[in-house]
């Protein structure tokens, strides 16, 4: 089971970059508001890396991620980026929700794991 904990992380990283540069999350893909999800998935990338892929560690790095998921779209509706849109705000709100969701969920998943993966591993150093 903890071997398939990554994929849902994964699966929503590479949604997230498929969507959004097939059409775009905030108004039409060519906006260049939609280079800040570049960003949410640079802030998954460094938290895993520094969180060395270990489970509690993953689980703050992609609540983090979520945090900046959620961020990107405040500042867009803030902004009005992508009012020109024929459903904003709703296209914003309901995709940010969708991948915020997938992305705690994977925390969430990461984090009930790490308990247990501390005791079949062991501390540090034995």
């Amino acid at each position: 089971m903890i071997k398939f904990l990554p994929l849902v992380a994964l699966a929503a990283a590479f949604l997230l970059f498929w969507v959004n540069g097939a059409v775009g999350i905030i108004g039409v893909a060519r906006n260049d508001a939609n280079l800040m999800y570049g960003g949410v998935l640079a802030v998954g990338i460094i938290g895993a890396i520094i969180a060395r892929f270990q489970p509690h560690g993953m689980a703050r790095a992609l609540f983090a991620t979520a945090l900046a998921q959620a961020l990107v779209a405040v500042i867009a509706l803030i902004a009005g980026l992508g009012s020109t849109g024929p459903i904003w705000p709703w296209d914003i709100l309901i995709l940010t929700g969708f991948f915020a969701a997938l992305l705690v969920g994977s925390a969430l998943l990461f984090r009930k794991a790490a308990p247990s993966c501390a005791r079949r591993t062991g501390p540090p150093g034995e």
